[in-house]
């Protein structure tokens, strides 16, 4: 079987904060910090590259911000081959934003394509669940550093 087309990886989730409170949270590595990577080099901001690492499990990535639109997007490309994720902010009300985050580019065989968007897709839902609970109840979840224990490069870590 071959794709007819590439797979392409989407998540949502309403967070009751305003957009500009939601968008901040992604641009600002302090922020970020609590619900998604472990450390940054930097915020992000237009025509910048910054390193994010994940320290529990050893990892990180390049990520070039393309384009920054305040408080409604974000576009980055990260990986090799590139791949680019987008990140939208629409606001519903004044104090709730649906934000949508959308990941393409997958490479390689038809299956190791579909597995990465899989991936994908269920890591950007962790991350837009540890949003939610920080922003709207002050309660960081740990879910990232949670989801593979075993995969953690020191011993003890919980």
């Amino acid at each position: 079987m071959t794709l007819k087309n590439l797979p392409v990886s989407r998540v949502q989730m309403l967070i009751r904060r305003p957009a500009g409170e939601v968008f901040q949270a992604f641009v600002d590595p302090s922020i970020t910090r609590q619900f998604w990577f472990t450390n940054s080099s930097g915020a992000l901001k237009e025509g910048k590259t910054v390193r994010w690492d994940w320290e529990m499990y050893g990892a990180s990535a390049e990520v070039t911000v393309k384009t920054i639109e305040v408080n409604r997007a974000i576009r980055v490309q990260w990986g090799d081959p590139p791949r680019t994720v987008e990140w939208e902010f629409a606001p519903r009300s004044e104090d709730s934003t649906l934000v949508t985050i959308v990941e393409s580019g997958f490479s390689g065989t038809d299956d190791e394509a579909v597995d990465l968007a899989i991936d994908s897709k269920g890591g950007f839902t962790i991350v837009l669940a540890g949003l939610k609970a920080l922003l709207e109840h002050g309660i960081s979840l740990n879910l990232v550093a949670d989801q593979h224990p075993d995969n953690h490069i020191t011993t003890g870590s919980t």
